[in-house]
């Protein structure tokens, strides 16, 4: 006699029974030895230990896939936001103000930049930032957006003025690019549509399991690896030529501290400033190691980069922008996209990271650990109490952004006490703390 699965066992002893006591019921009712007793318990637990298994592969799933969606709420600003453009005068006033266009490519100021499709994500950081600023005169906000956003995002910067601080609001359609950066952007998005629709055509069905190595697989093919507004990054020097030196800040991160020091921290010759050693100890990499992105079964990879080096954590970087024009990153960007073309789409995961490992090696200076502190977007984050305190950004990477409902309560009250919950269209639209 053999246990076989969850719901039989050899001989035609079933386990299908639905509780301890029921099966005792029956054992003692037909008077069975113990031997058969011990197997069927045995059956019995091994059946309740595969449906718990598939409940918590089914509830990672669901929690998986409920990150991906846009909340109601999150889309009834934006809509409430359009037609407050349309009606109101003074949503399509100039921004910044007249009085403030001169900051715009003034490089004495401190430049931020957003790109971004998410206006509540948006004013968080603005909001953030200026709170915690030392001299938020200084600061100037660029948000770059794509065209169906433009139109909320400059309402709400509109309504919303700020005292202090300037923000230009720009969608992707008001720019002006050469042909060569029109053909370079455009071939870049193919290729990544290319690299995300090979890999999504290899899955294998263990490869959807949210859990352990597994879950790299299911945030690969998340649609953020194929939006325009993470992967315009690279040309950050074509989006802003006449200035120097910015903080460059994902949309999913909240500012806790004066980020000031930023704009004079010297990068010793650099491109980018960005956490690579991590505040939780040695040899503990504040994101993820160069094997989590990267394929060291190809040849080219494994020959020139070490599987067990940090990666650097992207979201709230420093970038020279004087240092940048005067390398060859973009280009070397393009060249690695066709070299993974020409190698069978197999050299990294779908993402925005990977290529940018790739072209920025040799051109980043670590920074402190505490300047940035990442995960919070996952189940389980290994910064807790002092750090997060301590911690000048708190970044949400995961699929658990603070606007969604299934974060942790504890890191998304951090986020939620810069929501302007007073605020009319946020109370409309009924977004909650």
């Amino acid at each position: 006699m053999e246990v076989k699965d969850g719901n039989s066992v050899e001989g035609g002893i079933k386990g299908s029974l639905e509780s301890f006591n029921e099966l005792v019921k029956e054992m003692t009712s037909k008077q069975q030895d113990i031997k058969a007793f011990a197997f069927k318990t045995k059956a019995m637990l091994l059946g309740m230990e595969q449906k718990v298994h598939s409940a918590k592969k089914r509830e990672l799933m669901y929690w998986y896939l409920a990150s991906r969606g846009v909340p109601k709420s999150v889309h009834c600003l934006c809509l409430k936001l359009a037609e407050e453009y349309a009606v109101n005068a003074m949503a399509r006033s100039r921004l910044p103000p007249p009085e403030h266009v001169n900051r715009l490519s003034d490089t004495s100021f401190h430049h931020v930049v957003l790109l971004t499709d998410n206006v509540l994500a948006a004013s968080v950081v603005i909001s953030s930032t200026i709170e915690n600023a030392a001299n938020p005169e200084k600061l100037v906000f660029h948000i770059v957006t794509d065209k169906k956003t433009y139109t909320p995002m400059h309402a709400w910067f509109a309504i919303n003025s700020l005292k202090s601080a300037a923000v230009e609001v720009k969608g992707l359609h008001q720019y002006d690019w050469s042909q060569e950066v029109n053909v370079g952007v455009k071939q870049m998005l193919e290729i990544h549509r290319l690299i995300w629709s090979h890999y999504y055509n290899n899955l294998k069905e263990e490869d959807f399991e949210y859990e352990g190595e597994n879950k790299n697989c299911l945030e690969a093919l998340s649609p953020s690896c194929l939006s325009l507004m993470n992967h315009l990054r690279i040309y950050t020097p074509e989006l802003f030529p006449h200035l120097k030196k910015i903080v460059f800040l994902d949309d999913d991160v909240v500012v806790q501290h004066d980020v000031s020091s930023l704009w004079t921290l010297d990068l010793n010759g650099k491109v980018v400033g960005a956490v690579v050693d991590s505040w939780c100890g040695e040899n503990c990499c504040p994101g993820r190691k160069y094997k989590d992105y990267l394929n060291f079964s190809h040849p080219i990879i494994s020959s020139n980069l070490d599987p067990d080096r940090c990666a650097w954590l992207s979201g709230m970087n420093v970038f020279d922008l004087e240092a940048w024009r005067r390398t060859n990153i973009t280009t070397s960007y393009h060249k690695w996209l066709k070299l993974s073309l020409n190698s069978g789409l197999t050299l990294w995961q779908p993402g925005v990271l990977p290529p940018t490992l790739l072209a920025f090696e040799g051109h980043v200076h670590p920074i402190d650990p505490l300047w940035h502190v990442a995960g919070l977007g996952y189940r389980s984050s290994s910064a807790h109490g002092e750090i997060l305190e301590a911690a000048a950004v708190l970044h949400f990477t995961g699929p658990a952004k603070p606007w969604l409902e299934i974060g942790s309560p504890e890191v998304r009250t951090l986020w939620n006490r810069h929501v302007n919950f007073s605020n009319s269209f946020i109370r409309k639209c009924r977004i909650l703390g």
